[in-house]
């Protein structure tokens, strides 16, 4: 849209697209902030996820999609596979979408595109920090429901009274309210959720138990937040789920 002929124009006119190019970029910031309030994104993925032409489709260009940084530590699914690696290096194809060269926890390459990643998280810069969560997130990947409620002090009465505060504060706002990781860390604990207990409380909260609760909500195939259900939707989940588990503590709430 804006060719390098503006010199030829009158400094009025010139000021003009300026503002305009400027409001256009506050408008794209807001919008990037909204989009991403859920994801665990490190800080200096902001600045690459703008590289995106500013013409017009029209001569061809595309925007690039938001990349996630060299060196996260990312959850990824590779042939129906899980895994746990860092991103080596970012790549854009001519269509505009992202892809990663990832490399495992047991150093094994992999060329994936955007979609294929489900959880990510931003790599510490202290080498000791970085190694030792890295080592913790490679554990936590198969960790079972009941040992994730054990390690974050979630009991199912505690899940339960979380879906009554979300269903109440939607109530009063009028509209949903979407809890991440990270709030439901705080509204159960009341303190800042650390790395670790975000991505935990990320994997409990898609648990069989939380879906009577919460329903996923995702963004470019990511789960990024949770929405909590109607009281009649979850009666009648909860109905159904105490049906096939009898010894389950929350039949017993």
């Amino acid at each position: 849209k804006y060719t390098k002929h503006y010199l030829s124009f009158d400094s009025t006119f010139f000021k003009t697209m300026l503002i305009h190019v400027i409001l256009s970029s506050v408008l794209l910031l807001s919008a990037h902030g909204m989009t991403t309030a859920f994801v665990s994104v490190p800080c200096s993925t902001i600045a690459q996820s703008f590289l995106c032409s500013k013409k017009s489709e029209a001569d061809g260009d595309v925007h690039h999609q938001q990349a996630f940084a060299i060196g996260t530590f990312v959850e990824f699914t590779e042939k129906n596979r899980v895994h746990i690696g860092k991103i080596q290096s970012v790549e854009h194809k001519s269509s505009g979408g992202a892809r990663y060269k990832v490399l495992d926890s047991e150093d094994k390459l992999f060329d994936i595109a955007d979609k294929n990643v489900k959880y990510s998280m931003a790599c510490p810069n202290s080498p000791g920090q970085a190694n030792k969560l890295y080592e913790a997130f490679c554990q936590a990947q198969d960790v079972p429901v009941q040992s994730i409620q054990e390690k974050l002090d979630v009991t199912p009465e505690l899940l339960e009274m979380a879906w009554e505060e979300a269903a109440e504060e939607s109530d009063v706002e009028g509209s949903s309210h979407l809890i991440t990781s990270a709030s439901f860390i705080q509204l159960v604990h009341a303190h800042t959720a650390s790395a670790m207990e975000k991505y935990l409380a990320w994997k409990l909260l898609q648990s069989e138990m939380s879906h009577i609760f919460f329903k996923e909500i995702k963004e470019n195939g990511r789960v990024v937040a949770f929405k909590a259900k109607t009281r009649k939707a979850v009666d009648n989940a909860k109905e159904m789920f105490c049906r096939n588990h009898e010894d389950s503590e929350l039949c017993f709430v």
